[in-house]
């Protein structure tokens, strides 16, 4: 018997979802739209974690992927730019 045979069709969907979506976010360049992407991908794998009656993972990861990965990605653009914003002000006076 084949694996994709004993799987439920629910958990044929998540593993699907999660194993399209991970060549998304690798692919994905633009920094703020790879955070915008991993987070879908991370609610992807919450899925799948909920799937496989896995909560303990899911509750981390949902707050990982959805909180804490993009805050520091976000916040470290921010402080580029402004880093950036002063290094052109300064050269321009």
């Amino acid at each position: 018997m084949t694996v994709v045979a004993t799987l439920v069709p629910l958990q044929a969907v998540a593993f699907a979802l999660v194993a399209l979506g991970a060549p998304v976010v690798v692919l994905t360049r633009n920094p703020l739209r790879q955070a915008l992407v991993n987070s879908v991908y991370g609610v992807a794998l919450v899925c799948l974690f909920v799937v496989l009656e896995a909560p303990d993972p899911a509750l981390s990861m949902l707050v990982v992927s959805g909180i804490g990965y993009p805050l520091v990605i976000l916040t470290a653009i921010a402080r580029v730019r402004g880093e950036r914003r002063r290094a052109k002000e300064t050269a321009d006076d």
